[in-house]
């Protein structure tokens, strides 16, 4: 997931923000923030869904799992999970795909 840390904080940086004000708008320390942008923690779908919601993005656009994240073993679980949803006709929110 180290992917998912470096496209973070690009596009942290790009909007001009500090890690202390990331920290601050999630609720951690800039310490803890800091171990997120260099992959020390594993990003899941709260932490993935905090920052974009403070960045103001899609989740996938920090992170896919289907095409940048992890290794072909998520990338086959995430289209193995996106046929079933589509044979059972469950709508899929557009930020996952």
């Amino acid at each position: 997931m180290k992917i998912c840390g470096q496209n973070i904080r690009q596009i942290r940086r790009s909007k001009d923000f500090s890690q202390e004000y990331m920290a601050f708008e999630m609720g951690i320390s800039q310490k803890a923030y800091s171990d997120i942008e260099n992959a020390k923690v594993k990003i899941n779908l709260e932490i993935l869904t905090k920052i974009s919601a403070i960045l103001e993005i899609k989740p996938s656009d920090i992170c896919s799992i289907s095409d940048k994240c992890g290794t072909n073993d998520y990338k086959n679980k995430y289209l193995d999970l996106v046929s079933y949803l589509k044979r059972n006709n469950i709508s899929i929110p557009d930020e996952y795909l």
